[in-house]
């Protein structure tokens, strides 16, 4: 029989349903226990909706005789040499078909423990699942791992289909069994749904017609039950995120190529690209169909180019899903893996971003390890630097204490550090940038959604007549002669935790080791550049961020930057280590930590003792919050350690960063 080319993603391509009536295509992840009847449930409903090509079922019926096997419907699909030899699904293959309602895309996601990574490959891209249980097997490990991966994932219309019905008699109790005992499994995801599905694919029960072997089933055939369900709305209400993928020069234009994910572009919109931070205005947006006046670029790409006429309304749009091109018009130093978003609805950049990773590898996941974060078109090198809490996927059993290594088939609540600045999202607001994978030399190890990150707001405005000037000496020459990298090390906590202290005990240590430190005091920087600001909460905001902003310059120098300063808002601390990544530099938060009695006891300069007789007032710690650090690079408690064992532990984990 004819075999299917190996590959990581296909089509079938001689699959091609007619046009079904008007509604969108609803894209289906098909996943299931290994053996449990999945590919064969595929191929039953591809034959009895007539969405095979005519000739097709007949063929592949005359090459199982021809070997003298007796024809299944799985054969349809499972038509590789390996899956022959293995019995087993590894391919992520997308399969058209159609009802009288709609056309479907339907994606086949593999069912062994072998093959995760395709799995959620596939269950990524999906508006809907089915979810396949053998009525002889029950519930599997798979079963559990592969409704686990759908949460995750942010799949939340399914069905179950109990299928191989006939090897359980048909018997509704055995059924019923199944389904109770899912239910209380789905429930513990938060997951829900009202239709299981007792089926026979072999036998095309319950498939497209009602069964009349189990008339006690009131509910949907399988067919019914997508009928029913609907398309994800296309995402052009969600903030712009264009992911670039190349730069082409055509004579002398700049062609910003990329796909739009998420919202709307039109000629005339002004783009911010991140993790850059630079501005420019869309001139043109230009489109891939080969025409007779295209122009051919220097790497085989043709574009058709769109350009409005300053007389006319903004006219050309690209949209959620397009491949486009753009050009500028400022030209200004764009790359692959940068990301065009409007200012407004700006994505997180940061170097540090808490997640929950599945892993897959056999090895497992170890802090400290130099692994690839693989994020729409961004490949960065990255550490886990805590990992928070470990959960079996199928036993949804969770270990909340700190732990240094992510086994197999684990799900980790983890904290992950990048080398360079990071462009993302979290998953729960726009999931094509807050999800990722995880590389281990050129192998997926994991995959993952990103959660918790703070928006800063990147809207405010700015003259159109001021331009960044880039220096002739980069970051990297002045590293090189200074022997080390520039960077910010932000210490927040209390007043009276020892911060200053400790900032100036830290200086010294970095300068006697031929560095170039330099701190930035809270009071000495209100005694001159933040003057004219008091202590009210917008005060505090426009303080850290007028010091966010002469530390970027100051790290940008190749100085070691080093703050002291309460900062007790964690968006403002976000936003400090946006700005300072703005210009590259390695951004690092100590937590000074002490308890507010001790701060209290302490009382260096007789602030609590003021506050406390109501001479000062919205005081940190006594009427005004102080959010403390949710994740800092780095933490010293300085209620329990001396000055020199604080400076000693941040000394160990910041000179390795420096390098």
């Amino acid at each position: 029989m004819s075999k299917r080319q190996s590959s990581t993603v296909h089509s079938i391509s001689s699959v091609k349903p007619p046009a079904s009536s008007g509604e969108a295509t609803l894209r289906v992840v098909f996943v299931g226990h290994v053996d449990h009847g999945k590919s064969t449930l595929i191929g039953r409903i591809l034959s009895d909706t007539n969405s095979l090509p005519e000739g097709k079922l007949e063929q592949v019926q005359r090459a199982c005789a021809a070997e003298n096997m007796e024809f299944e419907f799985a054969f349809l699909l499972d038509a590789l040499l390996e899956e022959q030899e293995q019995n087993i699904t590894i391919d992520t293959t997308q399969i058209p078909f159609k009802t009288a309602k709609r056309n479907y895309m339907i994606i086949d996601a593999p069912g062994h423990k072998e093959f995760l990574k395709n799995m959620i490959t596939g269950a990524s891209s999906a508006d809907a699942a089915v979810l396949v249980i053998a009525a002889n097997e029950g519930v599997q490990e798979q079963s559990k791992r592969h409704a686990y991966l759908l949460s995750l994932l942010g799949v939340r219309q399914f069905c179950v289909v109990v299928n191989k019905m006939d090897l359980a008699d048909y018997s509704e109790a055995r059924f019923l069994e199944i389904e109770k005992k899912y239910r209380v499994f789905l429930k513990t995801l938060n997951l829900e749904t009202d239709v299981f599905i007792p089926a026979s694919a072999r036998f095309g029960e319950n498939i497209t017609a009602r069964s009349t072997k189990m008339k006690w089933h009131h509910g949907p055939t399988l067919a019914e039950a997508l009928d029913a369900m609907t398309p994800m709305a296309p995402p052009t209400d969600l903030p712009l995120r264009l992911c670039v993928q190349d730069v082409y020069k055509f004579d002398d234009r700049r062609i910003i190529a990329g796909r739009i994910e998420t919202g709307m572009l039109q000629v005339g919109d002004e783009l911010v690209f991140s993790p850059a931070n630079k501005t420019s205005i869309v001139q043109s947006i230009e489109y891939w169909p080969v025409i007779p006046s295209a122009v051919e670029g220097s790497r085989g790409a043709s574009f058709k180019v769109s350009q409005r006429d300053p007389s006319t309304p903004l006219g050309m749009t690209g949209v959620a899903g397009d491949s486009i091109g753009i050009t500028l018009h400022e030209q200004i130093f764009v790359e692959r893996g940068y990301v065009a978003s409007h200012s407004k609805d700006a994505p997180i950049e940061t170097n540090r971003f808490h997640a929950d990773l599945f892993w897959i590898a056999r090895q497992p996941a170890r802090l400290s390890h130099l692994y690839t974060v693989r994020l729409a078109t961004q490949e960065v090198k990255c550490q886990i630097v805590s990992l928070d809490e470990v959960m079996d996927s199928s036993s949804l059993e969770r270990n909340p204490t700190k732990a240094d290594q992510l086994a197999r088939n684990e799900v980790g609540r983890l904290t992950i550090q990048t080398r360079a600045p990071i462009v993302l999202d979290n998953h729960d607001r726009l999931p094509p940038l807050g999800r990722f994978v995880l590389v281990d030399d050129g192998v997926i190890c994991g995959g993952g959604i990103v959660y918790d990150g703070v928006y800063t707001d990147r809207g405010a405005i700015k003259s159109k007549n001021i331009f960044w000037s880039e220096g002739k000496i980069t970051a990297q020459a002045r590293g090189a002669q200074h022997g080390h990298r520039g960077a910010v090390v932000w210490l927040t906590g209390l007043s009276g935790s020892g911060k200053s202290t400790i900032a100036q005990a830290l200086e010294r240590e970095l300068f006697i080791r031929a560095m170039h430190p330099y701190v930035l005091d809270g009071d000495n920087i209100r005694h001159g550049l933040n003057s004219n600001l008091g202590f009210a909460p917008e005060d505090r905001v426009e303080n850290i961020r007028r010091v966010s902003e002469v530390a970027k310059l100051m790290a940008d120098a190749g100085n070691v930057v080093i703050t002291a300063f309460i900062s007790p808002y964690r968006a403002d601390r976000q936003r400090a280590r946006s700005i300072a990544m703005e210009g590259n530099a390695e951004f690092i938060e100590v937590f000074v930590d002490a308890p507010l009695e001790v701060c209290e006891e302490r009382d260096p300069k007789n602030l609590y003792k003021k506050a406390r007789a109501g001479e000062i007032r919205e005081f940190t710690g006594i009427d005004a919050p102080y959010e403390s650090p949710v994740d800092p690079e780095i933490v010293v408690q300085t209620n329990r350690l001396s000055v020199e064992e604080s400076v000693a532990s941040i000394l160990e984990r910041l000179l390795p960063r420096l390098k």
